[in-house]
């Protein structure tokens, strides 16, 4: 992969894909990686959320070595397909953290952001807004308290997404300062 590799973590419902999308519009630098899953379509998600496949699609991926990165996230499976970017651009990864510890392993110099809730009531809110039902939600909330300390531990950088406008201005920032550094090492 030639372009740096940003990979944006944090537990659902902290608002990976709305600060994304909005990384997106703001740098045109960017390119993001869409991943794949098993789980079904939440009501009123774009269709372009996700690459949503069946599981047998999902598994014949796997066999043929076409993922970056996998994993079986409550009961589904997610992955980032082999990154192709257009020459130039940098790519984006919005993915779970155990996703993004598989990028770090094979992709050393990727830059980790690790995103967190204001509050876990913020995070229930919104996991409920989206659409999840209460038992996914409450599913969800175990499993934050459990990626929270491995994802922090394996950030570069830690922001929490208080204010949109805010967290957005932070994570250009990281790109920004990632670009320099990277121009100053000769990359």
């Amino acid at each position: 992969m030639s372009g740096l590799v940003f990979v944006v973590s944090g537990p659902g419902g902290v608002g990976k894909s709305t600060v994304v999308e909005e990384l997106m519009k703001r740098d045109a630098e960017l390119w993001l990686s869409r991943s794949w899953t098993t789980r079904e379509r939440r009501p009123g998600e774009s269709a372009d959320a996700y690459h949503f496949v069946t599981r047998a699609q999902f598994e014949a991926h796997i066999d043929a070595g076409g993922f970056l990165e996998w994993t079986n996230f409550l009961g589904n499976y997610y992955g980032t397909p082999q990154p192709a970017p257009p020459a130039g651009r940098d790519i984006v990864l919005e993915i779970e953290v155990d996703g993004a510890s598989q990028v770090k392993k094979q992709q050393p110099g990727a830059v980790l952001i690790f995103v967190l809730p204001p509050s876990r009531d913020e995070q229930r809110a919104r996991l409920t807004a989206r659409g999840d039902d209460e038992r996914k939600v409450d599913q969800r909330l175990r499993k934050a308290e459990e990626e929270e300390p491995v994802g922090m531990a394996l950030a570069d950088h830690v922001i929490v997404n208080q204010h949109l406008d805010r967290t957005i201005d932070e994570m250009l920032d990281v790109i920004r300062n990632a670009r320099r550094s990277a121009t100053l090492e000769g990359r």
